[in-house]
């Protein structure tokens, strides 16, 4: 059954919506207030913190897919290099990096204007693309950190189409 199927009849908040999926996939998360969450993914490289907040005054829901950097500082102008790099093969979201924090961010904003109602299958996709797009361009940011690559080579890891089969 589709995750929109429970909810045809119920016109519930998105975070309300946002927490049965997190029910549903045995994601560990914690309500923080009534129009917000937080939650930890396991992907292949990292553990994502995972923020959703929904904002009645813009109606949009925000998330924030984090995970912890810690570049060094001659590294930085790399790093926003291949950010740049990164961004322009995302579509939907962008990285950014939050360095008082070291945090490397993936963020995207789910405009509800004029009373729209996001699906749960609609969160559950951007909540994953997150993880997918974290997972995706983390061995770049790394190659590119700690493995002397170029942003170009990086970049080709990160793109490169898989071929064969395991």
């Amino acid at each position: 059954m589709a995750l929109s199927e429970q909810f045809l009849e119920e016109d519930l908040h998105p975070i309300d919506i946002v927490e049965h999926i997190a029910e549903v996939r045995d994601w560990n998360f914690e309500r923080i207030a009534d129009d917000q969450i937080a939650m930890a993914v396991e992907g292949q490289w990292k553990t994502y913190s995972i923020t959703l907040a929904w904002s009645a005054y813009d109606e949009t829901l925000r998330m924030v897919c984090s995970y912890e950097a810690e570049p060094p500082k001659e590294k930085l102008p790399q790093l926003y290099e291949t950010i740049n790099a990164v961004n322009d093969e995302c579509w939907a979201g962008a990285f950014t990096y939050w360095e008082k924090q070291q945090l490397m961010i993936y963020r995207y904003g789910l405009v509800l204007t004029g009373g729209q109602v996001a699906s749960p299958d609609q969160i559950d996709t951007m909540i994953r693309s997150a993880v997918q797009n974290a997972e995706r361009f983390y061995p770049a940011f790394q190659l590119v950190v700690w493995g002397e690559r170029t942003v170009k080579d990086a970049m080709q890891v990160a793109i490169a189409e898989a071929y064969g089969r395991a």
